[in-house]
């Protein structure tokens, strides 16, 4: 299996001939191929050195994750750095973080992540409500505070459910206003943004500074979103065949000043459409 799915990624990066980054004169992506490594969470639990393999003949040198199970911090950023590969955020879970922030600050440093992403908040399935909001506005500048005093970035990642209406806004809305940025940033993921019913250039439009990441998905044309946080995985379809304004969404991001962009696919289809949505990503001009 390791020695197909590399042979299978050097086929396909001799193909679409890619590099490292997309600062071409006249793209509009112009930053460090990312992938969020949730899109091989398939492949990493059978060979973690294949998968990086895989990663880094994608062409692949940014990614947002964690050690595998059963593997250091320090392990796995040395098998990340002998490909070339940096980790620039890793995730942490909603209790996790609350419980212990400065465990979530000694993995991130031991990763070399400047960033630390939570992205889901607890809350009874489709009934996310005032009160988790509250919690989560409370919880995250406590713990952001701490992240911050140590070097680290704590951003919250939308899932769909946030965009519950709430008074002339929604409850994603509440969240921002009332965390303080100096503690508190965000990671934008796109297809959620759409899947829950809001407009990803539109939450740019009017929190651009306070996104420093991204996940770049598509969802699929056709699917009509809701609060669950949730979709089947064949709604995940390689970015630029889906619903989502992947163009204007690039530029605003960048006159926002968002840090990093990552991948995430995930379908059920990743080492066939992983590619395809390199290449559309190096396809799109300013």
């Amino acid at each position: 299996m390791k020695k197909i799915l590399f042979a299978l990624c050097l086929a396909t990066t001799s193909l679409l001939n890619l590099t490292n980054s997309f600062a071409q004169k006249g793209k509009l992506y112009t930053f460090p191929i990312g992938v969020e490594s949730y899109t091989y969470r398939n492949s990493f639990p059978k060979s973690v050195v294949a998968t990086l393999d895989t990663i880094k003949a994608l062409g692949i040198t940014d990614m947002e994750g964690g050690a595998p199970k059963g593997m250091t911090e320090a392990e796995f950023k040395k098998m990340c750095d002998e490909r070339g590969i940096k980790i620039s955020a890793t995730g942490e879970g909603y209790d996790q973080l609350v419980k212990d922030p400065m465990d979530a600050v000694r993995k991130a440093k031991a990763l070399g992540a400047s960033f630390v992403m939570v992205a889901w908040i607890p809350h009874q399935k489709a009934s996310f409500n005032l009160d988790n909001a509250k919690k989560a506005v409370a919880d995250f500048n406590r713990a952001g505070k701490v992240l911050k005093e140590n070097g680290i970035t704590f951003c919250y990642h939308n899932h769909g459910y946030e965009f519950q209406p709430y008074e002339n806004g929604t409850l994603f809305d509440y969240i921002v206003k009332n965390t303080n940025p100096e503690y508190v940033s965000f990671e934008m993921d796109i297809l959620w943004a759409q899947h829950g019913g809001a407009d990803p250039v539109q939450l740019l439009k009017n929190y651009g500074s306070r996104f420093k990441l991204m996940h770049l998905k598509d969802l699929k044309k056709g699917i009509k979103g809701d609060l669950s946080g949730g979709t089947p995985p064949e709604n995940d379809v390689t970015l630029g065949e889906g619903q989502v304004n992947i163009p204007e969404i690039l530029r605003l991001a960048k006159k926002a000043g968002i840090k990093h962009y990552y991948i995430e696919d995930e379908s059920n289809h990743e080492y066939e459409q992983m590619p395809k949505s390199i290449a559309y990503l190096k396809s799109l001009k300013e």
